[in-house]
């Protein structure tokens, strides 16, 4: 399997601090959970149904006219190459590595480009994935520029997929109003943008016979009756959206100032993270590491993410780190 961010119990493991004594940074999460609802003793003791208003919740906040609740999107992203036969994929690169992996696996030709060679390879290719915001870049592409290459590859069989993971807080770049044409498919997380990584709970938005074809595969209760029921109470609560998109731009741009302050000035971001590309990017790892702060680090391109701080209190044990460390590496 891959590696991915949020392996704690082995950073306690590996550099032998307890793990309540961690900042973790490392997972690109919002700080700040949603408030979980009163759970009903029926959503435990009964096979979830889905008529509970789950979907239409989703596409409610989507902006979409149908969604199919998958257990996490990392479920859509492995299952989603059965549903074609071997072809050519282009990855926009770099970006969450899970979609490259995924369909390799499944005896797809795979390419990863860069996104100013996109438009050379697009007419070649089958399917195209793109990361909008990008993941760890920050990347963000237009809504035109996407369905523009939408546009090269549908009218051929081809496919679209957009995962927009990181997509919370800027709602107007999202594709999604325009998932039911044949050939576009968004994917989309819970758990970054409401702080709740533990529910595992994603939703693909795409044309109404792909999604059957999809569930098919997903099978009958993937997600389970509470994660509806929390899921639907945070799809509808206006009020904490509009708060959390608040706190969570403020946080990012106070992380990018921080870093910069030190003289790490991150190449690129989003409302969730902030990334820094540097030779040192392993000595800076392993040195906050051993003052128990966790980042995510990525060894292809010598690269980390720094992901938000919760709290006045991590803020300024961030701060006292990175301060120590341009005072020995200046």
């Amino acid at each position: 399997m891959l590696e991915h961010g949020g392996r704690l119990r082995k950073a306690a493991h590996d550099y032998g601090i307890d793990e309540a004594d961690w900042l973790d940074l490392s997972s690109g999460l919002a700080p700040w959970p949603f408030p979980v609802p009163d759970i009903p003793l029926r959503a435990w003791a009964r096979l979830p149904e889905t008529d509970d208003g789950l979907e239409q919740a989703a596409c409610d906040y989507y902006g979409t006219l149908q969604a199919l609740p998958v257990a996490g999107s990392q479920m859509a992203i492995q299952l989603l190459p059965r549903l074609r036969r071997a072809g050519k994929v282009g990855v926009l690169s770099p970006c969450y590595a899970e979609h490259a992996e995924a369909w390799r696996r499944n005896g797809y030709i795979v390419r990863e480009v860069l996104e100013q060679e996109v438009d050379f390879f697009v007419d070649s290719l089958d399917v195209l994935v793109v990361v909008n915001p990008n993941n760890p870049t920050g990347l963000n592409l237009t809504p035109a520029r996407l369905l523009d290459w939408h546009s090269r590859l549908a009218p051929r069989g081809g496919w679209l997929v957009v995962d927009e993971a990181f997509m919370d807080n800027t709602p107007h770049l999202s594709v999604a109003p325009f998932a039911h044409q044949v050939g576009l498919i968004v994917l989309r997380s819970f758990g970054k943008f409401f702080g709740l990584a533990g529910v595992r709970l994603g939703f693909v938005l795409a044309e109404r016979r792909l999604l059957k074809l999809l569930a098919e595969q997903v099978g009958p209760w993937a997600v389970s009756g509470p994660t509806r029921v929390l899921g639907q109470a945070c799809l509808r609560d206006t009020e904490g959206h509009t708060r959390q998109r608040l706190r969570t731009d403020e946080a990012s741009a106070r992380l990018a100032t921080l870093l910069t302050q030190y003289g790490l000035e991150p190449q690129g971001g989003c409302a969730l993270f902030q990334w820094l590309s540097t030779e040192r990017a392993e000595l800076l790892h392993d040195f906050m590491a051993r003052r128990g702060i966790l980042l995510r680090l990525f060894t292809h391109n010598s690269s980390l993410r720094f992901g938000l701080p919760g709290d006045e209190a991590d803020w300024a044990r961030l701060a006292s780190a990175l301060d120590a460390y341009a005072k020995e590496h200046p």
